[in-house]
């Protein structure tokens, strides 16, 4: 026998070999094919993300960088405000010895003038000693433009804080008048304003002259009655006090019921006795020294 006829053979053989086997395996081959097919699908639902497992995953994982978020905030920026808020509602004008915060919400403003007059006669402040006195509302520390809404001023500052701060201080000193005041007076009674500069408050406090008896009395212990109520309507006049300019309303004793100062350029006293008026004007430069 030729060999090209004997390789002829055996490849034959081979092929035929073969085709049988796959016949034989072709059952098997199929279950193979269809089990992989089966595994390939469930790994596919596995990573989708609409496998329970993944969505409660990605659920997770949202909830966590929200939480994060929040708290990142809070600590970064509400904290921060709170701070700020306090410091800014506490920054005192002047050096205080002493200070009082009373709660004024919901009070009407003879109640508030109730409070505040109460609080004036009954201070333990050393001879000498300044007292500050905050009004709050919800334990918030008010401004200026609150307080003259709380008590029906007539005064009217406007709406820029930069022309006159909304920053502004009530107060008592325990200090000596002259002439004498009775018990029961008022003290020694006085507010603090803060400006920019005088010509911004000027006009607004010469119109406020002839309300500012009936919007301020109570506070200083000055009741109206058939002999003060002549002081409603008497006009300030022009003064020197403590080499400051100031508007005065005295009464038919020529003496003095009420007054501003211009204690320097950027702050205004209200008050009715010249030796409080003395101490405010040391305390405010010695405030602007230590800035």
């Amino acid at each position: 026998m030729e060999k090209n006829e004997i390789k002829n053979k055996i490849v034959e053989t081979y092929a035929g070999d073969m085709v049988e086997v796959l016949e034989n395996d072709r059952e098997g081959l199929v279950k193979k094919i269809i089990h992989k097919e089966k595994e390939f699908e469930e790994e596919k639902k596995n990573l989708s993300p609409e496998s329970k497992k993944n969505r409660f995953f990605m659920f997770a994982s949202f909830l966590f960088i929200s939480l994060a978020l929040i708290i990142l905030y809070f600590f970064l920026f509400k904290k921060e405000n709170n701070v700020l808020s306090v410091e800014k509602q506490f920054v005192p004008i002047i050096f205080n010895d002493q200070r009082t915060i009373l709660e004024v919400f919901g009070l009407k403003k003879e109640e508030i003038v109730s409070i505040v007059l109460n609080e004036i006669n009954t201070t333990k402040l050393k001879v000498g000693g300044v007292e500050g006195i905050y009004l709050t509302e919800n334990k918030q520390v008010i401004g200026l433009r609150r307080f003259l809404t709380l008590i029906k001023s007539n005064f009217v500052p406007g709406d820029n804080t930069l022309f006159v701060n909304d920053n502004f201080l009530l107060g008592v000193a325990n200090i000596e008048s002259k002439p004498a005041r009775p018990t029961g007076a008022g003290g020694n009674f006085f507010i603090i304003l803060k400006i920019r500069s005088i010509t911004d408050i000027f006009d607004a406090l010469h119109l406020w002259e002839g309300k500012m008896f009936s919007d301020l009395n109570g506070f200083f212990g000055l009741s109206l009655s058939a002999d003060t109520n002549y002081l409603l309507t008497k006009e300030f006049q022009d003064g020197i006090v403590e080499n400051k300019n100031a508007r005065i309303l005295y009464d038919k004793d020529d003496q003095i019921v009420l007054m501003y100062v211009f204690g320097d350029d950027n702050s205004v006293i209200i008050s009715n006795s010249q030796n409080t008026v003395h101490e405010i004007i040391l305390r405010l430069s010695s405030s602007q020294k230590k800035q």
